[in-house]
């Protein structure tokens, strides 16, 4: 009995032959089984892949010459082997034969031992092909897939689960602290641990799970018909199992931890990396979060709050809006308008993204330079319609929102920028860059940061009303706009004395006019505000009038800028 018994089909339209054969095999310790023509055949393969096909030549509705070559048309599981039983004894035909797919030829009528060697043959190569396949499929160390075979599982998985409409859900785990194990243990303790953490996976998986080593300390697991909260239990689990177990290293215990992140399928994940990029957003929250946690990728989406000491300065943003905070909106983007106009867009006003409204100017989706970038060698692709390539799910923030919660999502979270709306129509955006800006405008002329000593700092950190009660406000304006004088006029001085070339003259002096004007948007959002208050006081009731004028001047002047950086392009 050979090493490796696979399970071999026979197909031939003699029955005395089919019986004879099986007789053979079956006896020889093969699984066999029996097709009486080629189309029976091929449906056997389709149902229950075999690892050899005997077949003969002449055959009915699909001889074997045919047979043979739709097998190797087909994406099959795993390699058959094809023998081919035949009478003809050709140059020509066993040529034919073999440029259709064929292993090897047995010639009728069939020696038993002739046979049974040659099936030998047959077993000895599939079992160097099982290996051949083992190496490319799985990571040499834990025995996990790799990110490759993962990807290619979760698409197969994505399509069922969009065919049966199961819950889908995927879990990120990383190696908290690993780099400082293998500079203090060394690469060999380090392997160690990333191959318990891979066995601690593969036996706590179900078979329909796919488990893969994603990358250097990183699993990923994907888990069909598994919702997010069973996926979060299970991944928590697999958490306490691994924090339980110990490594010694010089007679000492090594703890390991792990952090994780987990997100299920949403009804608007239009592409299978989606889901991956949701469990790594959750799985950096837990990492930012102390690590050795789970965290859910819906949990990011409710208002946590950050607990700070009441004179750490992120109190700045406690009940501010986010209206004030907000870069003012240059434009937005119509769905029906072409890609080839966006990108014209994003070049003029040189921002890598904007949101894009429908014809009543609702908020519908986003385009970034990315998305358009990823059609660009598509045939006439500057003519596709910005909605055929925009991303729906947009992360928008009310007008109202506190500015504390939208810095909290975007310290979480990859995504770069939150849009901010009134009744549904985008006013702003609120980036990394904008929340750093006004923060450091806050501290600034709050603290006089530059001239007060750090312990006498937080002894005199003010609160929101202090910021915002007159002077300060006043005295934020009046530094902005000097700031602005002195840019404008240092501008004008270099563009006095240009040379040749205008963009390295004009561009940054221009960049940072429009830096201020977008400050002065948001302290302008700050007087009206005040002044609202105070005409619901009774005082200054021109202050709203002065306000909004102070706006619109600021607006004309962005205008303005952006009308000098397009000038000197």
């Amino acid at each position: 009995m050979p090493q490796l018994s696979p399970k071999v089909l026979l197909a031939d339209d003699d029955s005395a032959m089919l019986r004879l054969l099986s007789k053979w095999l079956e006896s020889a310790g093969y699984n066999v089984q029996r097709a009486v023509d080629g189309a029976q055949a091929a449906a056997m393969i389709e149902q229950d892949c075999p690892q050899v096909l005997v077949t003969d030549w002449e055959m009915p509705h699909m001889d074997g010459l045919e047979l043979v070559r739709w097998v190797r048309a087909q994406n099959l599981p795993n390699y058959v082997y094809i023998i081919f039983l035949t009478v003809r004894s050709g140059l020509d035909d066993m040529i034919r034969g073999l440029d259709a797919g064929a292993d090897d030829f047995v010639k009728k009528p069939v020696d038993k031992d002739e046979l049974l060697a040659r099936l030998r043959a047959a077993s000895r190569v599939l079992e160097l092909e099982k290996r051949l396949s083992l190496l490319a499929r799985t990571d040499p160390m834990t025995g996990l897939l790799t990110k490759k075979v993962f990807h290619e599982m979760l698409v197969k998985e994505w399509g069922r689960s969009t065919r049966h409409h199961f819950p889908l859900s995927c879990v990120m785990f990383d190696c908290d602290f690993f780099k400082r194990i293998n500079d203090t243990y060394g690469h060999p303790v380090g392997d160690e641990v990333i191959r318990r953490i891979g066995r601690t996976l593969s036996s706590n998986c179900r078979g329909s799970d796919v488990i893969a080593r994603f990358g250097g300390e990183e699993f990923a697991v994907l888990l069909p018909e598994t919702t997010e909260s069973n996926a979060a239990i299970w991944a928590e689990r697999i958490r306490k199992l691994v924090a339980a177990d110990r490594i010694m290293v010089d007679g000492k215990e090594l703890a390991i931890t792990i952090s994780g992140g987990v997100a299920q399928r949403m009804v608007d994940n239009a592409q299978p990396d989606q889901l991956v990029d949701m469990a790594d957003q959750a799985l950096l929250v837990a990492k930012r979060s102390g690590r050795d946690r789970i965290v859910t990728f819906s949990s990011m989406l409710g208002n946590t709050q950050v607990h700070t000491a009441d004179t750490d300065p992120i109190t700045l943003l406690k009940n501010v809006p986010a209206s004030c905070v907000m870069t003012a909106m240059v434009a937005t983007l119509r769905q029906d308008d072409k890609v080839g106009s966006a990108s014209k867009f994003f070049l003029r006003f040189r921002i890598n993204s904007a949101p894009v409204v429908d014809s009543e100017g609702k908020l519908v989706g986003i385009l970034s330079e990315k998305d358009v970038m990823s059609i660009m060698l598509w045939p006439q692709w500057w003519n596709t319609q910005i909605k055929d390539v925009m991303k729906q799910n947009v992360v928008c923030y009310d007008e109202d929102t506190p500015a504390l919660s939208i810095y909290e999502f975007l310290c979480r979270v990859t995504i770069r920028a939150a849009v901010i709306v009134r009744d549904g129509r985008p006013t702003g955006l609120i980036t990394r860059g904008s929340l750093l800006r006004y923060f450091s405008n806050l501290i600034a002329i709050s603290q006089h940061a530059d001239l007060i000593p750090e312990s006498e700092r937080t002894a005199n950190m003010p609160t929101r009303t202090e910021i915002l009660a007159g002077p300060p406000i006043e005295s934020r304006i009046s530094q902005t706009v000097g700031c602005l004088r002195h840019e404008c006029d240092d501008l004008q001085q270099r563009f006095d004395t240009k040379g040749d070339d205008l963009v390295p003259c004009m561009v940054g002096g221009a960049s940072r006019i429009q830096e201020l004007v977008n400050d002065l948007l948001s302290l302008s959002r700050e007087a009206n505000e005040v002044a609202h208050v105070n005409r619901a006081e009774g005082e200054n009731l021109d202050s709203a009038t002065a306000s909004g004028s102070l706006m619109a001047a600021i607006e004309a002047m962005g205008l303005a800028t952006e009308e000098v950086l397009e000038e000197s392009r």
